[in-house]
Order: C-alpha cells, then sequence, then structure tokens
C-alpha cells in the first residue's frame, strides 16, 4: 500500500482505514502497474447482475413504466449496434486516450467543486491501474460514469455518493474509479462496459484468473436501493474473491517454501563447498609438508654422505700413532657420547687438528661435537686454533677429553 502510494503515508492510511479527511488517495506513477498492461475484463452477460433503476413513471403506472422499459431496452439496443458499426468502421482509432490520469484527476477535482469532498475515497489513477490494483489486492472495483447534462447522474453525485452509509461500505468493500464520459478515458471505459443509461455503474472482481464484470446498476437510484445491490452484487462473489486469497496464500506459501528450500539447499552447497575448499587446502598443506619433508631428508641424507665422505678423505691426514716408549708421546683418553672410552696416543707436536681428525673419523664420533678437557674445563678450539700444537694447547702426558655430541 504504501509502495502504490510513493511512501506517502497519510494517504496511505486514509485510504486502508477509509478515512477520507483531507485529500482522496493519490496513485503513484512509479508503481509497477503504472507501466503494466490492465487485464483483460471479461464482459458475459450470463455474469451480470444487470439492474436497470427505473421507477414507473407517473402516467400509466406499471403499463407505462413497461411501455418504457421496452422502449429504453430497444434505444439501448440500437445504439449498441450503432457504437459497434462505428467502432468498426473507425477502428476507434480516432479517440486515442493520451492523459488518462488526467481525464480522472479533472473529474475528482469537478466532484470535490461541485458536490463537496464528502465522498467514497476516489481512486486516481486510470481505468487500466484500477484494474490491477484491484487484481493485485483482492478486491471489488466499482466503476462510476458520470454525463454532464444528465439530471439523474446530477441527483445520483448529491444524494447517493454523499450519503454517510454508501460512503462508508463502498470504501470498506471496493475500490471506487470514476470519470466523465465526455473524456478520452470516460468514453473508452463506457464503450468497453457497453454503458448506455447514466448514472452508471459497474462493479468488476476476479473471477476464476480473470476480471469479471459481475454487476452493472444503470438509471435513478436512491442510496437504500444502491446499497441493497451492491450488497447483493458483492454477497454474491465474495466466494470467488475468498477462493482467490486461498490459492493466493497457498500459492505464496508454496513459493515460500520453495524459496526456504532453495536457501537450504543453498546454505548446504556452501558448506560442501566450504568443506571441500578446507579438504583442499589440508591436502595442499600435507603434500607442502610432505614436499618439506622429503626435502628435509634429502638434505640429511645429502649431508651425512658429504660427512661420511670428508671422513673417509681426512682419515689419511691422521698421523701415526707414536710407540708407547716414544718419549715424545702423549697418552690421550676420549669420552665418547656413548659412553665408550678410546685411547690414542699423540707427538707433542701433534697439532689441535689432528686430534680433531681422529675423533671425527672414529666410527663412534657424532657428526658435530666439541672437545672438552677434564679439570680444568675447557673447550678445545680445534677450528680457530686447529694448527696449535698438543703442548701449546696445555695438554700434559696423560689426559681424559670428553666428546659432546652438539646435535643431542
Amino acid at each position: 500500500m504504501l509502495e502504490r502510494h510513493d511512501w506517502d503515508l497519510e494517504v496511505a492510511v486514509q485510504e486502508q482505514l477509509n478515512m477520507n479527511e483531507g485529500r482522496p488517495s493519490v496513485y503513484a506513477l512509479t508503481d509497477q502497474s503504472a507501466t503494466s498492461p490492465p487485464p483483460t475484463v471479461v464482459v458475459s452477460d450470463s455474469l451480470v447482475q444487470h439492474v436497470f433503476f427505473s421507477p414507473p413513471s407517473a402516467w400509466g403506472g406499471k403499463f407505462g413504466y413497461l411501455v418504457s422499459f421496452v422502449f429504453q431496452f430497444c434505444y439501448n439496443t440500437f445504439t449498441s449496434v450503432l457504437k459497434f458499426a462505428y467502432s468498426l468502421i473507425w477502428n476507434d482509432t480516432r479517440r486515442k486516450v493520451t492523459d488518462p490520469v488526467g481525464d480522472v484527476l479533472r473529474f475528482v477535482q469537478h466532484f470535490n467543486v461541485t458536490y463537496g469532498t464528502e465522498h467514497p475515497v476516489m481512486y486516481q489513477g486510470s481505468y487500466g491501474q484500477a484494474l490491477n490494483d484491484s487484481k493485485r489486492e483482492l478486491r471489488f472495483l466499482l466503476i462510476y460514469l458520470h454525463k454532464d447534462a444528465n439530471q439523474d447522474a446530477d441527483n445520483f453525485c448529491r444524494e447517493c455518493l454523499t450519503n454517510r452509509e454508501v460512503i462508508n461500505y463502498i470504501n470498506c468493500h471496493m475500490l471506487f474509479w470514476a470519470c466523465n464520459v465526455s473524456s478520452e478515458e470516460g468514453a473508452r471505459v463506457s464503450s468497453t462496459l457497453r454503458a448506455s443509461t447514466f448514472p452508471f455503474m459497474a462493479v468488476i472482481v476476479l473471477r476464476e484468473s480473470r476480471m469479471t464484470l459481475v454487476g452493472r446498476l444503470e438509471g435513478p437510484v436512491n442510496s437504500a436501493e444502491l446499497l441493497t445491490r451492491l450488497r447483493a452484487v458483492v454477497i454474491a462473489n465474495e466466494a470467488c474473491l475468498d477462493t482467490a486469497r486461498s490459492e493466493r496464500i497457498e500459492r505464496n506459501l508454496t513459493q515460500t517454501i520453495r524459496r526456504e528450500q532453495d536457501a537450504a539447499y543453498l546454505e548446504s552447497l556452501r558448506a560442501d563447498q566450504e568443506k571441500e575448499r578446507r579438504r583442499c587446502e589440508e591436502e595442499e598443506k600435507r603434500k607442502r609438508e610432505e614436499t618439506l619433508q622429503r626435502e628435509l631428508m634429502l638434505q640429511e641424507q645429502l649431508k651425512k654422505e658429504a660427512i661420511q665422505k670428508a671422513k673417509i678423505d681426512l682419515a689419511s691426514d691422521i698421523p701415526v700413532e707414536p710407540e708407547q716408549t716414544d718419549p715424545e708421546a702423549l697418552r690421550i683418553v676420549f669420552k665418547m657420547p656413548s659412553g665408550e672410552r678410546i685411547e690414542r696416543r699423540f707427538l707433542k707436536s701433534n697439532t689441535l687438528k689432528d686430534v680433531f681428525n681422529f675423533v671425527f673419523c672414529h666410527p663412534s664420533s657424532p657428526d658435530s661435537f666439541e672437545i672438552v678437557t677434564n679439570f680444568p674445563k675447557r673447550v678445545l678450539q680445534c677450528s680457530s686454533e686447529a694448527g696449535r700444537t698438543l703442548t701449546d694447547a696445555g695438554l700434559g702426558r696423560s689426559e681424559v677429553l670428553f666428546v659432546y655430541d652438539l646435535d643431542a
């Protein structure tokens, strides 16, 4: 309702609560129905409650009324045939509606000035827009066609359309659209609904999925009779609207369930995609770790091979062990990380490098180590002081040296 009234809260409340305190409802030109084609109205005599209001005339009583009715029927039939023939010849192109909304607004303004603002809420939009809104809101659409210089139409506006009971009933049960047949829009609607006697009213409602003319009220009438006829038309066709409402509710419920199912499916799909993404990430991570592990193992293997090769190459550089009786000999006991004790004699002139190479090339030696004296405890700098002799390094005739594994 707010969208149809371009978010004008005051006007929307006035129409929704049937309050006509200042101005009637204003049709929003930005509404979707402003551009969508209007539905076709089914005009079938078998579905129309045709009420021709014409009280017995003063002359002739019932006989005069019968004569008047027969004359009016023949006249209406003759004029309808003429209009139909005219439409075939001219193809109805000479009267092209250029400003349908303007025609309606001009009649609403004319009604307010001539008869006052006390009247049913008038739909301020074209006939096609009123049909669209009536179909969308599942409400009865009451059409009133006015004819100037017609005393019955003038009396109808002054007495019926300003009657409070009529106003309340129409506002509660129907959308009300009115126009003057002297305008292009009014003339087109008059031709469509085949209006011949004025005042003319027609009731249109959604019936079997099609907008259908279900009531035609023509001629002079008082407010009480008008209410009686309108109530009869509404009661006779309310079941159609109830059926349409039930079908729409069921359809909306089905669409809601389908949307919820689609949303659940999409959520499940997203969860599966997220699970697959995480699985792919974990698989990629595992592959990277395996690749890194293989590279580390390869590096470790290459390192060990390099160490083994170095041990083989350095084995020839180890000096020959001197005799026990050699006065220049030093006795050194190496305590390996495994607890193994290794005894070896060196000359005083041998260097720390010779000692390091001996330990390095021994099968029980770790790949990375340091050599530490027993007392006082100190680390022999076999790398930076590799050229120092054992005497210069402070080693005596008998020493115990500890070999520590640096990788342990």
